[in-house]
């Protein structure tokens, strides 16, 4: 049986507490634990003694407007079908640069 996501890389989503950001595959989120800080925004994954297990469908790696990045629960954070002022090119070009 196959396992399906919720999200997909690539994805732009808002935090329950409005944060917009972007949901980054694995290889980016590597790259991006090196560079960028944890925000341990309201709502991210944690469990004590536990490695992250990214899969898509109730952990969600996500960088944020901010610069910050966090392993989200798919409970909290909601997918945006239109890009309100451009969020998702702007957080491409931060990405770049990260």
């Amino acid at each position: 049986m196959e396992r399906k996501a919720l999200f997909q890389p690539g994805d732009l989503v808002r935090s329950f507490t409005g944060d917009f950001g972007l949901v980054i595959s694995r290889q980016r989120f590597g790259r991006i634990k090196e560079t960028a800080r944890q925000g341990r925004r309201p709502g991210h994954f944690f469990a004590a003694g536990c490695p992250d297990t990214i899969d898509y469908l109730i952990q969600v790696p996500v960088f944020f407007e901010d610069g910050t990045y966090d392993i989200m629960k798919s409970m909290n954070i909601k997918a945006v079908p239109e890009d309100p002022g451009k969020r998702r090119s702007k957080l491409e070009e931060m990405l770049r640069n990260a």
